[in-house]
């Protein structure tokens, strides 16, 4: 049988969407030391990238699961010395229940999974970032219900947790009015899945005018780091300030898939403040992944 693989969002079905968010939430309330439906499964967990959130939460999520998570630094396996990635997916794939890696190359996580026995899972890329939208749109249920018919708005960078985003309005039914300097739109192939679920716009107060939810991200990526002067002063208008958030709905929340840089994307007054549900989208991760897991695996 074909493996199933998470590379983006829309490899998701939307009802299979919204069951592993609806069973995230059921294991965040309901979890015991009993339920390890992946006792004796292993996942194998290849990072090209720094991480704090991703790897604690895979780890912890298979430990939880009964599973066990092994950590590969990419540069002290054989690919730190340039063996062929497709051979790496065949012998991870014998060895291994499933594959998830983070690095900057969607091409190279599309070749893995077609050389994989196994589900390859996005842990991100330069283009996606699947497992954060999961635990985002939990986070998003959890505060204020089933977001279907709402509005979020994505201020700043066009990124990958960007076309993340934009993939899952279509999914989940909500409308993503998106907020970006030309020179960093979203990735054109995401564009055109996007659909009638979004809007772009050149002024945040457009954007996030009435909305549910804003939502924004760190302006430099890793591997950005040599643009980092000229990406401040591009993005400088599109702050998530106290002033932008006032033009919100009344009931919005925030959100920041972290690590975030205060004073640049976001003030502290946001992310620290009333509105901000970022700890609780952190948290997520754990859940959100465990659900994630059972899918591909139990």
């Amino acid at each position: 049988m074909t493996a199933r693989h998470l590379l983006k969002l829309s490899d998701l079905h939307a009802d299979e969407a919204r069951r592993i968010v609806g069973r995230a939430t059921e294991l965040k309330s309901s979890h015991g030391p009993d339920h390890r439906p992946l006792l004796g499964r292993t996942l194998a967990m290849l990072f090209a990238k720094s991480s704090t959130r991703t790897r604690v939460s895979f780890e912890v999520g298979m430990a939880k699961l009964g599973g066990h998570a092994l950590m590969l630094a990419t540069a002290q396996t054989q690919l730190g010395r340039e063996e062929p990635l497709a051979d790496t997916a065949r012998v991870l794939s014998r060895m291994c229940d499933a594959i998830m890696i983070r690095n900057d190359s969607q091409a190279d996580q599309e070749e893995l999974a077609q050389q994989s026995r196994v589900p390859v899972i996005n842990g991100l890329s330069e283009l996606h970032h699947p497992c954060q939208l999961l635990a985002d749109v939990q986070t998003w249920f959890e505060h204020r219900g089933d977001p279907s018919g709402k509005v979020a708005a994505w201020i700043g960078d066009g990124n990958n947790v960007c076309n993340s985003w934009i993939e899952a309005a279509r999914l989940f039914g909500f409308t993503l009015r998106a907020a970006t300097p030309h020179q960093y739109r979203p990735d054109p192939q995401v564009l055109k899945f996007a659909g009638k679920s979004l809007a772009l716009v050149d002024d945040p107060a457009a954007a996030v005018a009435g909305a549910d939810l804003v939502v924004t991200d760190t302006w430099t990526s890793m591997g950005r780091e040599a643009e980092r002067a000229e990406r401040i002063q591009i993005l400088a208008p599109f702050q998530v300030n106290e002033a932008l958030m006032a033009k919100a709905g009344p009931d919005a929340v925030f959100m920041h898939c972290l690590p975030a840089h205060r004073g640049e994307e976001v003030t502290a007054g946001v992310i620290d403040g009333p509105q901000s549900v970022v700890w609780d989208e952190a948290e997520n991760r754990l859940w959100a992944q465990m659900a994630l897991l059972e899918f591909l695996l139990a």
